[in-house]
């Protein structure tokens, strides 16, 4: 078992409300990201469930145990931070073992614990080396693997690949979302990507300012984001938003539309502007539109290999069926 239960919890900083009150739940064996720009309080989110942080009011409860003043390491959670925090004259299997020996755990079952998870995190190899001879996606696999032994009720994780290079993230993604199928445990899991949150969560919960805007799962975000920030927040690239006259046709005060959704030709478009920026990828071309009218640049994202270069001028039109209105509060519109 693994929910998680937040009930008007706060947390207040001296006189700076960073977490004003807010009600969560996150059901067993969901994999639940929160994610939002830096400063938006989710890390602090997170260490509030951990225990790492006091809240300043409100109940937590953890299997429909009141644990607001549970000590952490009683609250039946395992925390994997942005450091890898690895003991570097350990070898791989004792920095595995560390937290079953403070908790006095038998050798056999300390054994046990540590190739059942040396096996799910293909570290059966690398048992007797340490750290310094490990590549950064395999020394955070050991920091994973020390969590997994304990055994916990969720996992938390606060941004665990920031420290990886493009490459090594993909990968890491990949795995730790492998290891949540096999494990079926709670996961809690920070992040500012939102690339990363739209590939891994079940539920995806994006905050500003210590407010949630929207919880629901990665498609529902994407395809009705609740309000302009939502809207311009998920997705890559993210969401064009346009006001003024444009916005005044369909009876809103700011429309968006997706990169994605803006269909391009050499004629005949709704809109008209001068490419600033092309960039070729293969798979896909991303524009940066200046001088349509519209305000700021606006960014299409076209499928395949287009030949436009800068300074070329283009005609996009936008798909009518995926524009989305907003009111002058930012609130999605149907």
């Amino acid at each position: 078992m693994g929910q998680i239960i937040l009930e008007k919890v706060s947390k207040t900083f001296g006189d700076v409300e960073v977490i004003p009150p807010l009600d969560l739940t996150i059901q067993d064996g969901e994999f639940t990201v929160f994610v939002g720009p830096s400063g938006c309080g989710k890390s602090t989110l997170l260490r509030l469930i951990a225990g790492l942080e006091d809240m300043t009011s409100g109940t937590l409860k953890i299997d429909g145990v009141d644990a607001t003043h549970v000590p952490p390491a009683k609250r039946g959670l395992a925390m994997v931070f942005q450091s890898y925090a690895l003991y570097p004259h350990m070898s791989v299997r004792k920095n595995i073992a560390f937290p079953m020996r403070m908790a006095g755990v038998d050798k056999a079952e300390q054994d046990r614990r540590i190739e059942q998870a040396a096996a799910a995190l293909n570290l059966t190899d690398y048992l007797e080396r340490r750290p310094g001879q490990l590549s950064g996606g395999q020394r955070q696999r050991v920091a994973i693997g020390r969590a997994i032994v304990r055994e916990p009720e969720a996992f938390l994780f606060d941004e665990p690949l920031s420290n990886l290079d493009a490459a090594l993230r993909v990968g890491m993604r990949l795995e730790i979302s492998e290891l949540h199928k096999r494990l079926e445990t709670t996961m809690i899991y920070v992040t500012h990507d939102q690339v990363e949150a739209m590939t891994m969560a079940d539920k995806i919960v994006v905050l500003r300012a210590g407010f949630i805007e929207q919880v629901g799962s990665p498609l529902e975000l994407y395809h009705k984001p609740r309000n302009s920030f939502v809207a311009g927040f998920i997705g890559s690239p993210k969401m064009n938003l346009i006001e003024g006259p444009e916005a005044a046709k369909h009876d809103a005060h700011s429309i968006g539309i997706r990169p994605e959704h803006i269909d391009v030709t050499d004629s005949d478009g709704l809109w008209q502007g001068k490419v600033a920026v092309a960039e070729h990828l293969g798979s896909d071309t991303f524009f940066h539109v200046h001088g349509t009218g519209l305000g700021e640049t606006l960014t299409v994202r076209a499928t395949g290999e287009l030949g436009y270069k800068h300074g070329d001028t283009i005609h996009l039109t936008p798909r009518a069926d995926q524009i989305h209105r907003f009111d002058a509060s930012g609130l999605r519109m149907e």
